[in-house]
């Protein structure tokens, strides 16, 4: 490695488990609703809005557009 000046190897591993996939729900606290609208459009503002997207559209073909309502007036 030091010879032929190599600085990073990789490994890869595939068909671990069945291809059948659940997408899992997240527990959060009650209330948290708002201060986890705020976070994600955060990251979709400054990422774009298909930087957060359910697991299981991960590779597929679909568009990644996420719906959003409008806010509720303060």
């Amino acid at each position: 490695i030091r010879e032929r000046g190599l600085t990073l190897l990789g490994v890869s591993l595939t068909a671990l488990d069945d291809d059948s996939s659940v997408q899992l729900a997240l527990e959060f606290e009650r209330g948290s609703g708002p201060a986890l609208d705020v976070t994600l459009d955060s990251v979709r503002s400054r990422f774009g809005a298909r930087s957060v997207t359910r697991a299981t559209l991960l590779g597929t073909r679909a568009p990644l557009e996420v719906p959003l309502l409008p806010d509720d007036p303060p």
